[in-house]
């Protein structure tokens, strides 16, 4: 690829991240208003919450199969206006069956955009020979402050979900289909491949990788669930200095990623990921320990500068341990079968601190991410970029450097 189509790749791919991140934050953010709505009682609004990651992660394996045929690029480009217009269904449906259809086809979407946005993101991160995974997901996380924001201002202002909704989305549908068009791979079309296709990776190698996915999204669950209650009910704080802590942690989550591929250049991605845990681990000890509010509400913050590194790592090393064994092919499968895992810490982070909350205290639950994510600290070995051989000779050999301070492009 030339150096024009890789800035113009990344690029587009970058919007692709912001827009999601806006759109997840949207629905996430607006969850009690679409429960007034359709009247879903508290009983029964676990069951869709839950549906949605379920559904994603279907999403996300049928993607892996998916892209045996088609390259990640026209699948996320298709799938991104889809999640946009389910959630547009979620906003202007006027019955349980409707929203659960909307919801239904938002996370097998999701699934399908989130797994291929990597695949892209892992794919340009080997041509550029040098990190640049940390700034795309950077792109999200700024998004999803956008649209936390938006979310409130219509609140604020006591918008409906459809006029929130239906203005944002005839401009960022557009806006990332407009964008797919240069979306850039380095997967040659099928019919260039060599004859007999790779094998698709199994799970061994990836079983590392798999449970730090998993543990940084039960921690990062945990503060986007828990934090407001645990500052009001455990530390004493007024309600509206409760929602500081997931604002302040958001913050520093874009905060970290916007300048975090300079440190894994600098200081390998092993080093990144183990600082990482070790800063998130201290995060969650500051808020376990903390006496009152503010002390709280740093240790949020510091919890946000720590676990904002992991995620984009483990899809990088993910991808390129994928592709060292199976080529491109094995990159992809790898990106989507990892990419499971993050649904499945989201579906255990919140009832998990919940249920130990309940039958202990808050504070303690607290200890339970703690402990999950300074038992990532050993596996961050699993991120060892080493060099191995490169069965695809279409792949250029500096590509295996990405994380030990290549210069790149």
């Amino acid at each position: 690829m030339t150096d024009a189509r890789l800035r113009h790749g990344r690029t587009s791919l970058a919007i692709s991240f912001f827009v999601q991140g806006v759109v997840f934050a949207l629905l996430v953010t607006r969850i009690p208003a679409v429960q007034d709505r359709y009247g879903i009682s508290d009983g029964l609004l676990p069951a869709f919450l839950a549906a949605v990651p379920i559904l994603a992660g279907i999403g996300s394996i049928g993607t892996e199969r998916l892209v045996k045929r088609v390259r990640p690029g026209p699948v996320l480009r298709w799938a991104q206006p889809v999640v946009c217009l389910a959630l547009l269904a979620v906003g202007v449906g006027d019955g349980l069956g409707q929203v659960a259809v909307a919801l239904a086809v938002f996370g097998l979407a999701v699934g399908a955009l989130d797994a291929s946005m990597n695949m892209l993101g892992v794919s340009l991160q080997r041509a550029y020979g040098r990190s640049i995974m940390l700034g795309f997901h950077a792109a999200y996380s700024l998004g999803g402050i956008m649209g936390a924001s938006l979310a409130w201002a219509g609140a604020h202002w006591g918008l409906s979900l459809i006029v929130l909704y239906g203005p944002l989305m005839a401009v960022l549908a557009p806006a990332a289909l407009a964008a797919s068009r240069w979306y850039a791979d380095q997967r040659e079309p099928r019919s260039q491949v060599a004859a007999g296709s790779p094998p698709t990776p199994g799970l061994r190698f990836l079983l590392p990788l798999c449970l730090v996915m998993a543990f940084v999204y039960i921690g990062d669950s945990t503060v986007a669930n828990w934090s407001a209650k645990y500052l009001q009910d455990v530390l004493g704080s007024s309600e509206q200095l409760s929602t500081l802590p997931y604002n302040v942690y958001m913050a520093t989550t874009l905060l970290g990623r916007a300048v975090g591929d300079l440190g894994v250049r600098r200081f390998g991605p092993v080093g990144v990921v183990r600082t990482g845990a070790v800063i998130a681990a201290g995060g969650f000890g500051v808020v376990v320990l903390a006496p009152g509010a503010w002390v709280g509400i740093a240790g949020f913050t510091v919890l946000g500068l720590g676990l904002c590194v992991i995620v984009p790592q483990t899809f990088a090393a993910a991808g390129r341990h994928g592709f060292e064994r199976f080529g491109p092919e094995g990159s992809d499968a790898a990106v989507a079968r990892l990419n499971i895992f993050n649904y499945v810490g989201f579906l255990v982070g919140s009832p998990l601190v919940g249920a130990l909350g309940a039958a202990w205290s808050l504070r303690g639950a607290m200890l339970v991410p703690l402990l999950l994510v300074l038992v990532t600290v050993p596996y961050a070995r699993a991120f060892d970029p080493a060099p191995r051989p490169i069965p695809c000779r279409h792949e250029r050999p500096r590509t295996t450097d990405v994380g030990r301070g290549s210069n790149g492009l």
